[in-house]
């Protein structure tokens, strides 16, 4: 099935999104990742599900679920399937292009998060100026890698860039 046009056979608007409720994620030991999140990070760990099914498939593979909120009430989610391994990368793709971006209120925070993970050794790239945020990255123990990250321009010069996006796109396809 090809992509959806806007004179495809649709029915109705599209329903309305309202925010990200969780993004998942593959590790490799449940409490490491504890540890990292909850400690390091600040995130709460907030659910876990332990089951030997998964539910959407009906398929046996034990598993540990954990969640971790943040300030909005969003989650990031971690399976752990018991086998010590973690979500490999993917091969046709670099390192620097999948990742996971969560907000910070400042560029003090950002610092002082730096400067925390740093003192955890962890390896930290960054800070770097993407002209509309900035921006620190370094990877979690199951090789997920983050961001953390700040705007740094008012919301009328987003609201500008966001006129342009269809323009840019169709530039970049162009090309």
């Amino acid at each position: 099935m090809g992509p959806m046009t806007a004179d495809s056979r649709l029915s109705g608007a599209p329903v309305p999104i309202h925010g990200l409720h969780h993004f998942a994620w593959r590790c490799r030991n449940a409490e490491q990742t504890r540890q990292f999140y909850e400690e390091l990070l600040g995130l709460p760990l907030v659910h876990v599900i332990r089951a030997d099914h998964v539910p959407s498939t009906g398929e046996y593979c034990p598993y540990v679920h954990l969640f971790f909120r943040l300030g909005d009430g969003s989650t990031i989610a971690f399976f752990d399937l018991g086998d010590d391994t973690a979500a490999e990368p993917s091969p046709n793709t670099p390192a620097w292009v999948n990742h996971i971006a969560l907000r910070v209120g400042s560029l003090e925070a950002l610092q002082a998060a730096r400067l925390r993970l740093l003192q955890a050794g962890v390896e930290v790239l960054g800070p770097t100026d993407h002209h509309i945020i900035q921006s620190i990255y370094f990877f979690d123990p199951n090789g997920l890698r983050l961001e953390l990250t700040v705007p740094t321009v008012p919301e009328s010069e987003m609201q500008r860039l966001a006129a342009l996006a269809h323009a840019d796109l169709s530039a970049w396809t162009a090309r």
